[in-house]
């Protein structure tokens, strides 16, 4: 569970997350290329997050 003393509404979004398997990932990079992925992303009305798990799948069944 979270840290400190957190509010019943973030005990529940934790424990969806953990449920439904979603789990934080960080990463470096440019942040050039950080912004222009996040214009394409508005431009196709598409969330970066989901775009980002598109792309990794498709190169999972590539490799």
């Amino acid at each position: 569970m979270p840290k400190g003393k957190p509010n019943p509404q973030t005990i529940a979004s934790k424990k969806f997350q953990e449920k439904a398997g979603y789990i934080s990932k960080s990463y470096k990079i440019k942040k050039n290329i950080a912004e222009e992925y996040a214009e394409a992303c508005d431009r196709a009305g598409v969330s970066q997050a989901g775009q980002l798990s598109k792309m990794m799948k498709q190169f999972i069944d590539e490799t």
